[in-house]
């Protein structure tokens, strides 16, 4: 799979989602979407990135935009993050990896000198017509969530 880059066509995804039903990149065509791609359900890292961007949930209501979050857990692992952190934010299942290979974030990682695949935590931007707008690589979850509304604050002016 080749690298997305910015002016790329966002790969459309439908996938299951917390609380039941799908998701799909799709049916927010007309107004941009943040899809940010985690490793890990109820892991630090991940938790307080989701609490951040669940914390600013009004605020990218509010910019027209709907915020995404992928990991590679099932649903019933999502119900349960969600619930035990009261997250305002959909959760996208992407256990068979079609949407996290798609978007590129499915890498090599290493951790004490021990190499394995997993998810990169990445976000991506995408404007109201599909196409890939923004890139946060190998995120820092320190204030990530306000970078990404300032971003979409920048792309409606």
């Amino acid at each position: 799979m080749a690298e997305l880059r910015i002016g790329d066509q966002a790969p459309d995804f439908t996938l299951p989602r917390d609380g039941g039903g799908t998701i799909s990149l799709s049916q927010f065509r007309g107004r941009p979407v943040v899809v940010y791609f985690y490793p890990k359900d109820d892991t630090s890292g991940c938790t307080t990135e989701a609490v951040d961007f669940s914390g600013l949930a009004s605020a990218f209501e509010a910019a027209g935009a709907v915020v995404i979050g992928i990991s590679p857990d099932s649903v019933k692992s999502h119900d349960k993050f969600v619930g035990k952190h009261a997250l305002a934010i959909p959760l996208a299942a992407d256990v068979e990896r079609q949407a996290i290979e798609a978007f590129g974030v499915w890498q090599e990682k290493s951790m004490y000198g021990r190499s394995y695949m997993g998810v990169v935590r990445s976000t991506f931007l995408i404007d109201k017509d599909g196409k890939v707008a923004r890139i946060w690589p190998k995120v820092k979850v320190k204030g990530h969530a306000e970078e990404v509304l300032a971003a979409i604050r920048q792309l409606a002016a």
